[in-house]
């Protein structure tokens, strides 16, 4: 794990992107990380039909998904708006 990067307790659901957020932050900036509620469902194999089951299933899964967005971030693989996207 690359100490240099940390991950907020917090998550909420993004209704626009149809995406939960979860933030990181690296040397003291911000950076907005997503998943995409289809992924979610996929790995739920059902759909989820609230905020909070959407965002059970994601506590379920948090840690797999902090590991593919710190490895995005050392990638620098972010999108046009500096945000990286975790599937």
């Amino acid at each position: 794990m690359n100490q240099s990067i940390l991950f907020s307790d917090g998550q909420r659901v993004d209704a626009d992107k149809q995406a939960v957020r979860f933030d990181a932050q690296q040397y003291g900036a911000l950076i907005p990380c997503f998943v995409a509620i289809a992924d979610l469902q996929k790995r739920h194999q059902d759909t989820l039909m609230t905020k909070k089951a959407i965002l059970t299933v994601f506590s379920q899964h948090r840690f797999d998904y902090e590991d593919l967005a710190e490895e995005a971030i050392e990638a620098e693989d972010f999108n046009e708006r500096g945000e990286i996207w975790v599937s």
